[in-house]
């Protein structure tokens, strides 16, 4: 994991800006910095690199990684690297290097633009190539960021906003559009229009690449697309390929020269990591776990159990309310954008704790609920899928199932009654919920109708994959890469691995939800490595918190610490917002708006003393 940076077109940038852009990412890569420079046909390119050092830690793996003509900045991991290099010796090539860094510029000389389809792992990288040209590209799920800028017929991108600007020497203008529409509908909203929290910075696609030859726009072209398409198949089936590539994918996400941590929660995502690298792989555990005092979100019956089980050694991070603004203003100084929910305020103790006891890669789960059908509404589509496949009463026993895991405890109105999306699939209240009353706290008229990008004709996948390229996975990515880069820890993530996912993508429905259990795929793939006590435990928490555990809004001083004088008072109305901190009653859907105000005017108030 490290940081990139670069720039093509009519101006060179000069050394001060190169050197600011370097300093910006020193967070995301500690170990090292380079940069390169050169003319290419009639434009001016820099490829700038500050590196952490992961796999072969010897300075010769250095960035800009150069071989003959070729150039390289590179941000992630090549999990197949291995494979992928003893491939290419068979081919000819030889290595200088025992680095995945390598073998990335090795597979782009051997297949060219179409070697990106063949790695297994997430990146994204810059490759200055004279016989074709400035070459960009993204991992398939967009794991690692690849922020754009163009300035007066320049174009810039780096790992991040804060070297962005530095590198140009623009400061960009916030979007008061995504702010509202952030405020608004939430943080599932927040991708859905490819667009940033700034008017003029864009966001590279993922899966896709771009070759350059001039400061113009990228026309990125796809080299991957996720499809369903169902074959038809037993459970056994179905459990087989899943453990098979679930497997897999967890042991190449081992292979690193420096100590690997897991985070570890109490449900079945994170530890059936943990249990199948420790029982299957004979991997050595570092755990770590965010323990709250919220009975909601505490989670430690489940941690001690995995712990117990496989005698690991685990670091417990107490979460703090105290200093929880200057926390928070120190993350969205990071970021230079609004944390996106409160669960990653929480989780920045995790990355914290991670890199204070002295580990680069932390292990977590994300993306399981968004492949095996973790969500509320996942379980209440294949519901309505199942009421047109099954008799009357084989129905009626699914709805029992329901009732006893998922449907007991429930909160969203939408949500409660197991027969919503069989009478109306076209449904999605539950998603921007109270969208009218965040509405009315706005000073001016905003407001945005719920939309999804058709991928299948299948109600449950197609809401899966809106998710995961639109809405739920590249939040949490860029909020995983964020949190992790702010100490220097590499985060990883097994679930977002091409071949599992494209498996699990030709299961058939009907197999991803059993016995009142969803992701039961994931239960019974992690069978004899992950304790019962939580493979089969039904309870849905997760890093959470409550907003109103931070922040006391009956307390004077921090009353008129949110009431004060700010910009973001241009967006959201002052009297209506007081009058929303009388409330007697928060629930869970006004609770995330505070914490989404309190982030968004962390930013406001950060901007002006932004200098590039």
């Amino acid at each position: 994991m490290c940081g990139i940076a670069g720039s093509i077109g009519a101006v060179l940038p000069a050394p001060a800006r190169r050197a600011k852009a370097l300093q910006a990412m020193r967070l995301r890569g500690p170990d090292a910095r380079g940069e390169f420079c050169a003319t290419y046909q009639n434009a001016q390119v820099s490829l700038l690199h500050t590196r952490l050092s992961i796999i072969d830690l010897d300075p010769r793996a250095n960035q800009p990684f150069q071989r003959d003509n070729l150039t390289l900045v590179y941000n992630g991991e090549l999990y197949n690297y291995v494979e992928l290099r003893d491939e290419l010796v068979l081919r000819g090539h030889t290595f200088t290097t025992q680095s995945d860094t390598e073998v990335v510029l090795e597979g782009y000389r051997a297949w060219g633009l179409d070697c990106f389809d063949r790695f297994e792992g997430m990146w994204a990288l810059a490759i200055l190539d004279p016989a074709r040209g400035l070459v960009l590209s993204r991992d398939r799920f967009g794991e690692k960021p690849l922020y754009t800028q163009q300035v007066e017929g320049t174009l810039y991108f780096a790992s991040d906003i804060t070297a962005l600007a530095a590198l140009s020497g623009r400061k960009p203008e916030l979007d008061q559009q995504s702010i509202m529409r952030f405020l608004v509908n939430g943080y599932k909203a927040v991708h859905k229009k490819s667009r940033t929290f700034y008017k003029d910075v864009g966001v590279f696609p993922n899966a896709s690449t771009a070759v350059l030859h001039d400061g113009s726009t990228p026309q990125a072209r796809a080299y991957w697309q996720l499809n369903y398409t169902p074959v038809e198949m037993s459970m056994n089936e179905a459990l087989d390929g899943t453990r098979e590539r679930l497997d897999r994918a967890v042991r190449t996400r081992l292979r690193a020269d420096v100590p690997v941590a897991f985070c570890l929660s109490g449900g079945v995502d994170s530890t059936a990591l943990a249990s199948i690298a420790a029982k299957r792989f004979d991997q050595e555990l570092h755990c770590f776990s965010i323990i709250d005092g919220d009975p909601r979100y505490n989670e430690s019956a489940n941690i001690e159990a995995v712990v117990q089980d496989l005698g690991c050694e685990t670091f417990k991070v107490q979460t703090s309310t105290d200093g929880f603004f200057e926390r928070l203003d120190d993350l969205v100084a990071y970021r230079r954008q609004p944390v996106l929910t409160i669960s990653y305020y929480v989780h920045s103790f995790l990355s914290q704790s991670i890199h204070d006891q002295g580990y680069k890669i932390a292990i977590s789960g994300t993306a399981a609920d968004e492949i095996f059908t973790g969500y509320y509404d996942h379980y209440s589509m294949w519901l309505a899928q199942m009421s047109a496949s099954t008799s009357e009463a084989e129905f009626q026993t699914l709805v029992e199932d329901w009732r006893q895991s998922y449907g007991a405890v429930v909160r969203n109105p939408y949500l409660q009654d197991p027969l919503a999306f069989a009478q109306n699939p076209n449904q999605r209240e539950h998603i921007f919920l109270n969208q009218d009353v965040f509405e009315d706290l706005l000073t001016q008229p905003f407001h945005e109708d719920f939309a999804e990008t058709p991928y299948s004709e299948n109600l449950l996948r197609n809401r899966m994959m809106n998710e995961l390229f639109h809405e739920s996975i590249p939040v949490l990515l860029a909020e995983d890469d964020a949190n992790s880069m702010r100490w220097s820890v590499e985060n990883r993530s097994p679930y977002l691995d091409r071949e599992l996912v494209e498996f699990l993508y030709t299961v058939p429905a009907r197999h991803l939800i059993h016995d009142g259990y969803a992701k039961w795929l994931l239960r019974a793939a992690s069978q004899g490595a992950l304790t019962d006590q939580v493979r089969l435990d039904r309870t849905k928490k997760g890093f959470n918190a409550s907003i109103l555990s931070l922040v006391d809004v009956k307390d004077p001083a921090t009353r008129e610490r949110l009431l004060s004088d700010s910009a973001i008072f241009d967006v959201v109305d002052k009297d209506k917002f007081s009058k929303l901190l009388d409330r007697e009653e928060w629930p869970n859907s006004l609770s995330k708006f505070l914490f989404s105000f309190v982030s968004c005017r962390a930013l406001y108030d950060q901007y002006d003393h932004w200098q590039v």
